[in-house]
């Protein structure tokens, strides 16, 4: 029995590290190291090669290090086994910050604010009060119902809407196709933390903006802090410089790193961040991951395990 870290694009030996000083005497190995793949009862994945999976026929579970699992759901060679996703409190944190500060600084106009500032232009546009916004909220997951809460105490106007129906304290909720348009008619800023599935790739597309409400002074206000895919950037272009959009927040992009070439880059009404909105944290992954494991390996059930008809 082992765990077998396959980790791209991260430091795996500070797992490795963390993870078997965590999991006491219980096998943690890398993919560089030999092995009998037939020992392998688990693995810990972030976009894992083709072949990460071939010949672990006694895998019990596979663990993900993001929170959202849609590239590993894409995985040709994916065992049908259960997949835990990573739900940790500092990852919803700083999701729920990330959110918070966007849709503040775009009520407050900081936008418009930021360009007067170079043009040396002295105009006292009062910014409406959050209880005048509506910030809708596409997902209500973990992160989605965070970040709805912190908003609400704030004094926004929250919306959500879900797959499914959902009952949130304060929060006005709608669910399914027939809720999205009544959901955006209502909404001036909209977040987007929905999970990454084939019905909800390209949600953030034209269609969807001109569907906005527009009470925020130079129309509304999309941020996407879930996945590029979500989104259709050359919508986004269209959209900002047509008015259909005042601003836009961006954190996940269709191809990461955001190429040089993308006009995204110079528009002064978008906001980029290189997809840094939650991430993973090493020393609360640790601890989650192993505790799973050695739960698990006591007999009891796995928790936050993705539904995979749903995607999540």
């Amino acid at each position: 029995m082992a765990l077998l870290l396959h980790l791209s694009d991260v430091n795996e030996h500070a797992w490795a590290e963390g993870l078997q000083s965590a999991l006491g005497g219980y096998p943690v190995l890398r993919r560089d190291e030999s092995f009998d793949p037939g020992n392998i009862h688990y693995i810990f994945a972030w976009k894992p090669a083709q072949d990460a999976f071939d010949g672990l026929d006694n895998l019990k579970a596979i663990f993900s290090l993001g929170a959202g699992v849609d590239a590993l759901l894409a995985h040709p060679r994916l065992p049908d086994v259960p997949i835990v996703r990573f739900v940790d409190d500092e990852l919803t944190q700083c999701m729920s910050d990330y959110v918070v500060a966007n849709v503040t600084m775009h009520q407050r106009l900081f936008t418009r604010y930021k360009a007067h500032q170079r043009a040396k232009v002295w105009s006292q546009l009062y910014p409406p009060a959050a209880f005048e916004i509506n910030v809708g909220i596409m997902g209500l997951g973990v992160l989605g119902l965070d970040a709805a809460q912190k908003l609400s105490l704030l004094g926004f106007n929250v919306k959500g809407w879900s797959r499914s129906p959902k009952s949130v304290e304060n929060v006005e909720t709608f669910a399914g196709p027939d809720g999205l348009d009544p959901f955006l008619a209502s909404t001036d800023i909209l977040v987007n933390l929905l999970p990454l599935t084939p019905e909800t790739e390209g949600i953030l597309n034209y269609e969807t903006f001109r569907k906005l409400r527009r009470r925020l002074i130079g129309g509304p206000v999309i941020i996407n802090a879930a996945r590029g895919k979500h989104q259709r950037e050359a919508d986004i272009v269209r959209a900002l410089g047509d008015g259909t959009l005042s601003a836009a927040s961006l954190d996940v992009f269709e191809v990461e790193p955001l190429p040089k070439d993308s006009p995204l880059w110079t528009i002064e009404t978008c906001f980029i961040t290189p997809h840094i909105a939650a991430i993973s944290n090493e020393r609360s992954g640790v601890k989650y991951f192993a505790q799973m494991l050695l739960d698990h390996e006591a007999g009891k059930p796995l928790r936050n395990v993705v539904d995979r008809d749903r995607g999540y």
